[in-house]
């Protein structure tokens, strides 16, 4: 057991109450984890928060907004509160999977691989990756159609440089959504702020922490724009 103090703060009253709520009549792990994952996919839409992944799960709740390692910190924590066993993975993700998102000119002043993370979960006696949820269901549509568009293979937060992506609830049978543009495995972690503490992880330098809160702001324009394009699904 870690002595950090984790990011998934799964004793937050909020991320309890909210496990319960999401988990309540589904009798089997697999229909408790589907119903934890459409609420991370969705109403917690893709994007950037005020701050950079050292977020906890009770805080992405509040924002309502959220990218790979903030949407996974949500996930493990729910998970946990609903007594599911589950992990983080982490590695480096190639930037230009961000292409279309970022602000072009940003991309001079950013390394050409950044840190990112995905879920694990326990399920039959084996562990199961997953990254569908990290972009929410109208933004994946919008964006793989600009990414199909481009002629290109990964941008716009998707990739297919490994094969085919869905954003549906799954664990990997229809593709993954971003792990066609990771590059380096750095494995499994109780929690995201182990990973954060550990050498491996990549902290941003003070230009780019200064740029952030600017950067997120152009994204997130950005992201509205191609989630707006797509009709709303009742």
């Amino acid at each position: 057991m870690s002595s950090r103090k984790p990011l998934a703060d799964d004793d937050h009253p909020a991320i309890q109450a909210r496990a319960q709520e999401l988990t309540e009549g589904r009798l089997t792990r697999r229909d408790q984890l589907e119903s934890l994952f459409h609420f991370v996919r969705d109403d917690i839409r893709f994007g950037f928060p005020p701050k950079w992944d050292e977020v906890k799960a009770s805080e992405t709740l509040k924002y309502g907004i959220g990218y790979c390692t903030t949407k996974a910190t949500l996930f493990l924590a729910l998970c946990k509160a609903a007594g599911i066993p589950a992990r983080v993975h982490t590695g480096l993700i190639s930037l230009e999977i961000m292409r279309g998102v970022f602000p072009d000119f940003a991309f001079r002043s950013l390394p050409d691989r950044g840190g990112h993370a995905w879920l694990e979960v326990e399920l039959d006696e084996a562990w199961w990756p997953i990254d569908a949820y990290i972009p929410d269901r109208r933004f994946f549509d919008g964006a793989l159609e600009r990414l199909r568009g481009s002629g290109k293979a990964t941008g716009f937060g998707i990739s297919l440089a490994k094969g085919p992506t869905s954003c549906e609830f799954n664990f990997g049978e229809k593709g993954f959504v971003q792990m066609g543009a990771v590059l380096e495995d750095h494995g499994t972690w109780e929690d995201f702020a182990d990973y954060v503490a550990s050498p491996a992880y990549g902290r941003m330098n003070l230009v780019q922490r200064m740029a952030y809160p600017w950067m997120a702001r152009m994204s997130n324009r950005t992201i509205e724009g191609i989630r707006d394009a797509r009709p709303k699904v009742n």
